[in-house]
């Protein structure tokens, strides 16, 4: 899946603009065009759940043009249709417009649809699913496949909306949007910084790679600051210094030998091109002051985990993260951001593209907020949501690989906002690959991803 995203509003605004395109004829035959193709061989017979507004506008049309093909179509808007062996279900009750939860009659006709065990084609966007949050709008419809006119919505991509809205087909309608509204949010993929991407010359030395310096691993979380470190080493940074906080940390790292181990005030002060703060690091007054001395620096940083924690505890860390010029990336989970917003989990996961946009914004940073459809936002406003990615990343340590292989982007002289949507992508696509082979989603460990990462990223550096 790629393209532009737009919110609610934007396609408010790209449909004014279209003057007077029949925006609602090309919507119902484009429906009616993949309904016809969706259609089991069982029966003739397609349900078309229509509802009052503008979906409900397209849901009839492509019950007409269905029809022209010689489909038995009913077609309801509130009562229950008598039970049969339907071919299709085509849900046209509630698009973009929904302002409310879904109750009553409509509930019963999403309970309904989701009942049936025929394929169930969703107009726009699943109906109650809100287009800009992808958040369940008292009950939703779990299509199998959803049509979306004319650009992608947040909602099809973040929090509940992957999981109710199926086989993702866009379809334009005929207008060209880059000259109606430029976007401003993308689906996040290597395409987008294809041209960005930094093939190896065979003239090359460690130091053309970067040195990167992972700071934490406090007493019983030296796992943290290693798994980091190693992730790092494998996507390709030249040197990856670990300081380590705990008094009995190890000497060497027995499954990373490369990695040097050093004492986290030693590794700070080493000739750097990145760092990564925050795997592991605890939350004690020397954390503190490791952070403090990251942020007051002008080295490109990735704040992660209990970093991010005492950033939202700590004012005048807010303000050294908001006054700096090199890149700053944040990579928090929902609570982390919350706390960081002063707000709550609810509210961020109420509209994830909000929450993450004001983290970018209040801190002057690049940052990612994790979940299912993370959103990346860039320091300039740009956003992206990354698709890639399944549930055995709910595992410890995930975070921990994803810092630092953001840190060997940056250490690799990639920009922040190249570094952070690119690395997002490339994670979740491991995990990707991993269960596609077996090895997950129950059971898979973060440090599983490392090296299909790496062997991800070359493919798309030989590409």
């Amino acid at each position: 899946m790629r393209g532009p995203i737009y919110t609610t509003a934007d396609i408010r605004r790209i449909e004014q603009a279209a003057g007077a395109a029949p925006l609602m004829e090309r919507a119902g035959a484009a429906a009616a065009e993949l309904a016809a193709r969706l259609a089991s061989d069982k029966s003739k017979d397609i349900l078309v759940l229509a509802g009052p507004g503008n979906n409900g506008g397209d849901a009839r049309i492509a019950a007409e043009r269905l029809k022209e093909k010689f489909f038995r179509v009913t077609v309801v808007e509130k009562e229950l249709p008598a039970d049969k062996p339907w071919a299709l279900v085509i849900d046209g009750l509630f698009g973009i417009g929904l302002a409310r939860p879904i109750e009553g009659d409509h509930a019963k006709l999403v309970e309904y649809a989701n009942r049936q065990t025929c394929p169930v084609l969703a107009l726009d966007v699943p109906s109650g699913i809100a287009s800009d949050s992808g958040r369940v709008m008292g009950c939703a419809v779990r299509a199998s496949h959803t049509i979306t006119f004319i650009a992608l919505k947040p909602g099809l991509l973040t929090l509940d909306g992957p999981d109710h809205c199926g086989e993702v087909i866009v379809n334009a309608l005929g207008l060209e949007l880059q000259k109606l509204l430029p976007p401003s949010a993308w689906i996040a993929e290597p395409g987008l910084f294809r041209g960005m991407l930094k093939a190896r010359p065979r003239n090359f030395h460690k130091g053309m790679a970067g040195s990167l310096a992972v700071l934490g691993g406090a007493a019983g979380m030296t796992g943290a600051a290693l798994l980091a470190g190693r992730a790092a080493l494998r996507l390709g940074a030249g040197r990856v210094y670990v300081g380590l906080l705990a008094e009995d940390a190890p000497a060497v790292d027995l499954l990373a030998p490369e990695l040097m181990l050093r004492h986290p005030d030693d590794a700070l002060g080493l000739d750097l091109d990145a760092l990564v703060v925050g795997p592991g690091i605890g939350e004690g007054e020397r954390a503190e002051a490791l952070v403090g001395a990251a942020l007051a620096s002008d080295i490109p940083c990735v704040l992660d985990a209990d970093a991010l924690n005492l950033l939202s505890q700590n004012e005048d860390l807010r303000k050294a993260c908001a006054r700096r010029k090199a890149d700053t990336l944040l990579t928090p989970h929902p609570a982390e951001a919350a706390r960081l917003l002063g707000s709550t989990v609810a509210t961020v996961q109420e509209d994830r593209v909000k929450a993450a946009r004001l983290l970018a914004e209040n801190l002057n940073a690049h940052a990612v907020l994790k979940g299912n459809g993370s959103i990346v936002v860039a320091r300039d406003g740009h956003w992206f949501i990354n698709a890639t990615g399944n549930p055995g990343m709910a595992s410890a340590g995930m975070g921990d690989v994803l810092a630092g292989m953001l840190g060997a982007l940056l250490a690799q002289r990639y920009s922040g906002e190249t570094a952070l949507t690119l690395g997002v992508h490339l994670h979740g696509a491991a995990a990707d690959a991993l269960a596609g082979e077996g090895n997950g989603p129950v059971g898979l460990a973060a440090g599983e991803l490392i090296d299909a990462s790496r062997r991800i990223w070359n493919s798309w550096l030989s590409d």
